[in-house]
């Protein structure tokens, strides 16, 4: 059953266009060292993670329809969920546009979830180029499937995004070329500034984040690949 393990009642930047809701999803079957939001990943944490219910939930987007225009669905990682096509359908019925917020592991959930016509917005995390996706992922990772999800997002006629979060320690410059070479060509590729907030692996809160002057160098090197290429905070 789908857990939720937060709600921002209101987004300017989650939905591009779009002014929204983000809803955040307990459990992921990734350990990015890096990612700060350890309270949805990691089993110790979520057994104290205070918990919304879907009634809470859902009567919420009730009294805000006409006012939000979209629900981000993100986590953790949605589609280890089994029943996250009914959670959708149920929003979408609702009037409301849906993105999803994805690590590409789970290509047949994404598949169903197009085919059923349930998102109208796709962004996808990629880690590292697919030789280093287990390190950057902290967990065996099919780079096949990682795969197998970038060319469905790109097929699926919808609007997406690809972006990579810029770890120091775990990326170099040509990390980030070598991953623009494996998606491209692409609609949209953002670079973002690792937060050293609070981790999962506690050593990279140490970390300091590369200056917003190497990302735009970074950035130079592979707006070719891309309609769209961005640094965002």
């Amino acid at each position: 059953m789908i857990r939720i393990g937060g709600l921002q009642k209101t987004t300017l930047i989650d939905y591009p266009g779009r002014l929204a809701a983000t809803v955040f999803l307990i459990g992921c079957n990734f350990r990015c060292p890096f990612c700060y939001s350890s309270e949805l990943v990691l089993p110790e944490l979520i057994r104290e993670q205070p918990e919304i219910s879907q009634k809470t939930f859902f009567d919420f987007l009730k009294e805000r329809k006409g006012q939000l225009e979209g629900v981000v669905v993100c986590g953790g990682e949605p589609t280890v969920n089994g029943d996250l096509p009914e959670f959708l359908e149920k929003i979408q019925k609702m009037g409301y546009l849906l993105k999803l917020d994805t690590n590409g592991s789970n290509p047949k959930m994404l598949k169903e979830l197009l085919d059923k016509k349930l998102l109208n917005y796709i962004a996808m995390d990629i880690k590292a180029p697919l030789r280093d996706y287990s390190k950057a992922a902290g967990a065996k990772v099919d780079g096949d499937k990682i795969r197998e999800s970038v060319e469905i997002i790109k097929n699926s006629g919808l609007d997406y995004e690809f972006r990579t979060t810029v770890v120091p320690t775990l990326h170099e410059k040509k990390d980030i070329i070598q991953i623009a070479k494996e998606i491209a060509p692409a609609k949209k590729y953002f670079l973002q500034s690792f937060r050293p907030e609070k981790t999962v692996t506690p050593k990279f809160k140490k970390i300091k984040p590369f200056p917003n002057e190497y990302l735009l160098e970074l950035k130079k090197e592979i707006s070719s690949f891309f309609d769209l290429c961005q640094v965002r905070d």
